[in-house]
């Protein structure tokens, strides 16, 4: 196989991580004789250094003409926020990526190890035999992208962040919940506030609509208040979970907590027509960078999921998720994931280890 994949490493831990995965990726291509060309492009802190924009044109091309995206994080110190290097990085690269791809929906998967049970917060009654959830976000629409205003009115400081869903955006996340939900065990949890906000009314409306177009998926509504408190209390009901832009946000990083770190969760955004970028769901942590410390499985399962969805590479992706597991299984751990403080391997012997069950 033959394709082109633009690699954006960005800030902070990015470029460690995704150097890791890189060598992932070149044990794959050789193992099955792919032919991957690589293209890097600058994007975040680093893109705003070089060229004086956080998403600069040379990385727009360069992300048009692959065939997938592997991005690794962006944003710096929140001391330095205000400086111009870091002011507005996240919704000049990462939010406006989105934007100028269409990346409509963000799958992000929440599973529990059964190798990293104890690193998971909840009882094992609760566990039971295992959560593996995943969370179907919508992505250009909401509060994120409506007008946002801050004003004075009658003497008193205002502001106000608008809402908006039109039935094109519901329907193609929706589409996409669904689809999802056929490759696992056939059930979909549509989160909204229905019983207060206009979108979300729209938003239960249109879900249950397209649901009529999958008669072997079962549909539920859940409020999202509801969702949040059954997060913890029985977590195994949950197989696909659709929702909208902000209330996936909100419950996305709180299924970061199944796992026990968000070094563990990859995740996935899809634009209508297939195309997709690949990341891992935590952040730039700026305080790890440069000391080979950081946990680089988000990042190589980010990879697995990019063979799995952008080139049907089924094998490949299913022989780094085992090679991860295999590696978790013989009892090595990164610092976040550890017990015990002050322990725990480097990012560099952490992927030597599953670089060796490939």
């Amino acid at each position: 196989m033959k394709k082109t994949i633009a690699i954006l490493p960005g800030d902070g831990i990015g470029p460690e991580i995704m150097s890791q995965t890189l060598r992932i990726l070149k044990k794959i291509e050789n193992k099955f004789d792919h032919q991957f060309q690589l293209v890097e492009g600058y994007i975040g802190g680093s893109a705003f250094e070089k060229y004086n924009s956080h998403f600069p044109e040379i990385t727009k091309v360069i992300c048009a003409k692959s065939d997938a995206i592997l991005f690794g994080s962006v944003g710096g110190p929140l001391e330095k926020a205000e400086f111009p290097k870091w002011k507005d990085c996240e919704k000049n690269s990462i939010l406006a990526l989105r934007k100028t791809f269409h990346f409509s929906s963000n799958i992000r998967p929440a599973k529990v190890f059964a190798e990293l049970k104890e690193i998971c917060p909840l009882k094992d009654s609760i566990i039971g035999n295992g959560i593996d959830i995943v969370i179907v976000r919508e992505l250009l629409g909401d509060i994120y992208f409506g007008e946002h205003l801050t004003y004075i009115e009658n003497q008193l400081r205002k502001a106000k962040d608008i809402c908006e869903y039109d039935e094109k955006q519901i329907s193609i996340v929706a589409h996409q919940a669904f689809r999802m939900a056929r490759k696992r065990n056939n059930k979909v949890t549509s989160v909204d506030k229905a019983n207060v906000l206009d979108t979300s009314k729209l938003w239960r409306s249109i879900v249950s609509e397209v649901g009529r177009d999958y008669p072997d998926v079962t549909l539920e509504h859940m409020l999202v208040d509801n969702c949040a408190m059954q997060f913890f209390i029985q977590p195994t009901q949950f197989d696909v979970i659709l929702t909208s832009n902000l209330f996936g946000d909100i419950l996305s990083d709180a299924a970061a907590a199944f796992p026990g770190s968000l070094g563990l969760m990859p995740s996935a955004s899809f634009n209508e027509q297939g195309f997709a970028l690949y990341e891992p769901s935590g952040g730039s942590a700026p305080h790890l960078a440069g000391k080979n410390i950081a946990n680089p499985i988000a990042q190589i399962l980010s990879l697995s999921l990019l063979f799995k969805h952008s080139f049907e590479l089924f094998e490949e992706a299913d022989i780094i998720e085992k090679a991860v597991q295999k590696t978790l299984q013989a009892g090595y751990r990164t610092k976040d994931i550890c017990i015990k403080e002050n322990e725990g391997i480097s990012t560099t012997q952490m992927t030597d280890i599953i670089l060796s069950h490939i």
